[in-house]
């Protein structure tokens, strides 16, 4: 049995622990292979997160890894299989970290070197200006398939899985009866056919970006989400996430008085647009400004839907119900304003 921290060792799987002891067996610096320390990262949602580590010959420091625990009832809202090729292709475009094994509940990831930004980090200017060069590099990948937009779709599925786990009286406090139509209204207002459509990441919370102190090199991570969109539903869904601290006493609690003011917003937007070296008009920001506005309204929707999902099927200890409640209410606090109706 390998030896691990007390508190962990009935959180891996042994399939996770056998998959660990045969990486560290391949690593000359490991003192002791069945040495193996494990502590539980706070924050994610949607899996279990674990970093591990070793001592190495040098004393001081430690080999690194990362272990993901699949969560329950996943396949609601995405599938395994074309998470696990995203991961494959963003890693040999050099994008975040490398996946080192997986086992029939999980996986290993290489452990990024970097700290993972806070809540209050999204609102620095300085941190806030990489991210938005970062996400338009993200953007501009060439990842395979086509480029069709799964919003709709989502939104569409999503609201069927809803319906399906949520008891009677769940589905008429969330109005869930409403929520077709007001797919098909955001669908109609918002998509055009000129949209820019780029690989978006769709979840792009502070607790998936990583950034290195040093070269001030930003990683964006976690792709079970990712695919294509309207890239205003991308920044959309960033700015909402500001509203968010997973790593307080109440995690699910959002202040929508965080959400990113006028120009917080078009510094963003202007570093987005220009990043890649092309001049930007103020014609051209404003442009992408109002749509990321009018995208909120779809993240609003997409992450009440997921809520109300994973209170059914995830065992993650987190108030999901109540988090459903606060972004579907916004949704209907910002629509008249948003769309004038």
């Amino acid at each position: 049995m390998v030896g691990v921290h007390r508190e962990a060792e009935h959180s891996l799987p042994n399939e996770a622990l056998k998959l660990l002891r045969c990486l560290a067996s391949g690593w000359d610096d490991v003192v002791d292979q069945k040495e193996l320390r494990i502590v539980r990262l706070k924050g994610a949602m949607t899996n279990e997160v674990y970093k591990c580590g070793w001592q190495t010959e040098k004393g001081a420091s430690t080999r690194k890894v990362l272990v993901r625990i699949y969560g329950e009832g996943v396949d609601a809202f995405f599938d395994r299989h074309d998470e696990i090729r995203t991961f494959e292709c963003m890693s040999k475009h050099g994008q975040g970290p490398r996946l080192l094994g997986r086992f029939p509940e999980g996986r290993v990831e290489e452990f990024i070197h970097a700290r993972t930004l806070s809540a209050s980090d999204l609102r620095d200017p300085e941190i806030s200006a990489l991210v938005a060069a970062k996400l338009r590099e993200f953007h501009d990948l060439e990842m395979p398939g086509p480029r069709n937009v799964l919003l709709w779709d989502r939104l569409r599925n999503w609201l069927k899985a809803a319906i399906k786990v949520c008891s009677a009286a769940e589905a008429v406090e969330f109005e869930l009866g409403k929520i077709e139509m007001e797919i098909s209204t955001l669908e109609k207002e918002l998509f055009r056919d000129n949209d820019n459509i780029g690989f978006c990441h769709n979840d792009l919370q502070y607790g998936n970006i990583m950034m290195d102190e040093e070269t001030k090199t930003v990683t964006i991570i976690d792709y079970e989400y990712a695919g294509f969109n309207p890239v205003a539903y991308d920044i959309a869904n960033h700015f909402c996430e500001m509203a968010a601290d997973y790593h307080t006493e109440t995690p699910h609690i959002l202040d929508f008085e965080k959400y990113p003011g006028l120009e917080q917003r078009k510094r963003f937007v202007h570093v987005y647009l220009s990043s890649s070296g092309d001049e930007t008009s103020e014609f051209v920001v404003e442009q992408l400004l109002n749509d990321v506005e009018k995208y909120t309204l779809a993240s609003h929707l997409t992450w009440g839907l997921w809520g109300i999902i994973s209170e059914h099927v995830n065992e993650i200890d987190f108030d999901y119900m109540e988090y459903a409640r606060q972004r579907l209410k916004q949704y209907w606090l910002k629509k008249p304003s948003i769309l004038g109706c």
